[in-house]
């Protein structure tokens, strides 16, 4: 029998705060603001986009504290359990001056009028703390979920690149109270589980997987939650009511990664920067993809089992694992079932999930030797958007020249992840070259009637997609290097 606690419990800057009435849907956001009056984070966006409401929350992984920055708009008070938020509030330096990331942003004029730089200081703190001598492409990187409308980025950036020259991470508060720290959040995971609240004001904090199995099992009606990138705008964009919730983004269970000589399989609450060293080390194909999916805090924050789960027909991750032939993994309770990932998705808000069945995990197949494989987003910004359409491209060309395998799959074309059936059967069996591809082309209008929205209208829709075949095919021939400085 599990015990349980009526209270969530976690650490603000030097305090553990204990609260027993809280709403689902209170972000730490307004908490921040409106209960504890600390005020130098921001709404901006209230989306997750512009980062100006940027913390870093601290949790353990592998007995380490390791610290995320988090967009604090979207992301729920009940989620914080066990954990250590950060606020731009707690930074100081030595004898009272200015913390190394704010003197280094005075020093190079990196704040004009001040609304953003908050979020900034923050974002740059946990990156300094991270690799205090960051290359110009990662302080880039860190900085994708932070928006600055007056200042321009040059003299952030070489603030970011300054931080180290008035002080190193080791003598930072941060890493001085580490220890500390890390045994007050071992106290916190008592193995208790949470649960405050009734109806639809109740939250659910599960003490382990098993745990969440069964209380899933038990309140199919519940909402779950692990990274609330999705989820956080139904309540700040949409007001919608999402209780009774339960939180999962605690579970060390479902962070696992395995790999072995033909597999990697990700436990559904492994979140995007949790994966990129895997994915980059199994999947190379999929690096700039990756690092194109949202800003470093939505990466941070959200899930690849939560990505796969919501079935959104845009999502960046399936198209390339449909492509890469993924099995999932789904269980209710105490039992389990796996089925293809392209059958997961059934209609347009629709998957193959019963009542009570959760993702749990995806495994992705290595490569096999001999094939080619792609994929690529096409959004309005480059950076921190959301795709009009995402495409995964994966063929064999045997020794005569001919496809002799093709699989291709598309978000953003139809209700759901889908593939492009009809265009692979125009390939197969035909010589990989340029007259086969435009024979190919019509199928695509068999595959696929995407709509018009404000990402996108239905024709470009259709022909972007048919221009990114053409684009798979030319940089299977080489032509990768020569497309990619046209583009720049």
């Amino acid at each position: 029998m599990i015990e349980t606690t009526n209270a969530i419990r976690f650490l603000l800057n030097g305090e553990e705060i204990i609260l027993t009435d809280v709403a689902p849907d209170l972000t730490l956001l307004d908490w921040l603001r409106l209960e504890r009056r600390l005020r130098g984070s921001k709404e901006g966006c209230a989306e997750g986009d512009c980062g100006a409401c940027t913390v870093l929350v601290g949790r353990m992984m592998d007995d380490e504290i390791i610290y995320d920055s988090v967009t604090a708009c979207i992301r729920f008070v009940g989620s914080l359990h066990g954990t250590h938020v950060v606020t731009v509030e707690h930074l100081r330096g030595e004898n009272g001056n200015l913390h190394p990331v704010q003197q280094a942003m005075v020093d190079h004029h990196g704040s004009q009028c001040g609304f953003c730089t908050p979020g900034f200081v923050m974002s740059l703190y946990g990156l300094w703390m991270r690799n205090p001598d960051p290359s110009r492409s990662a302080i880039e990187k860190a900085l994708q979920g932070n928006l600055c409308r007056c200042t321009g980025y040059a003299p952030i950036i070489r603030a970011a690149q300054a931080i180290s020259s008035h002080g190193q991470p080791q003598g930072d508060p941060l890493w001085a109270e580490r220890i500390a720290v890390k045994e007050k959040i071992k106290a916190l995971h008592d193995g208790r589980r949470v649960e405050i609240g009734a109806g639809d004001k109740r939250i659910i904090i599960p003490a382990s997987l098993d745990d969440f199995a069964a209380v899933y099992e038990a309140n199919p009606e519940a909402r779950i939650v692990a990274g609330s990138t999705d989820v956080g705008l139904w309540v700040t964009k949409f007001m919608r009511n999402i209780g009774p919730v339960i939180f999962i983004g605690h579970l060390q269970e479902l962070k696992r990664i395995a790999e072995n000589a033909s597999e990697v399989r990700f436990y559904a609450g492994v979140s995007y920067s949790e994966a990129t060293s895997v994915i980059e080390a199994n999947f190379p194909q999929l690096g700039e993809l990756w690092d194109r999916i949202a800003g470093e805090q939505i990466r941070n924050m959200g899930t690849i089992g939560g990505n796969i789960a919501n079935g959104s027909p845009i999502g960046d991750t399936p198209p390339p694992f449909i492509a890469l032939g993924a099995k999932l993994h789904l269980r209710r309770g105490e039992h389990r079932r796996e089925i293809k990932l392209e059958d997961y998705f059934i209609a347009y808000g629709k998957q193959d999930r019963q009542p009570g069945e959760f993702v749990e995990s995806v495994t992705l197949p290595l490569l096999p030797a001999g094939e080619t494989f792609a994929a690529y987003k096409i959004s309005k910004r480059r950076e921190e958007d959301i795709s009009a359409l995402c495409g995964a491209f994966r063929v064999f060309i045997n020794h005569a020249g001919t496809v002799g395998m093709a699989r291709i799959a598309f978000g953003g074309m139809a209700a759901t992840p889908k593939r492009a059936k009809a265009v692979e059967a125009a390939l197969l069996g035909k010589p990989w070259t340029m007259e086969t591809i435009e024979a190919a082309i019509p199928a695509f209008a068999e595959d696929f009637q995407p709509i018009s929205d404000m990402r996108a209208s239905a024709q470009y829709r259709l022909l972007a997609a048919q221009n990114l075949l053409k684009r798979f095919f030319l940089e299977s021939q080489g032509e990768g290097a020569r497309l990619k400085r046209a583009v720049a």
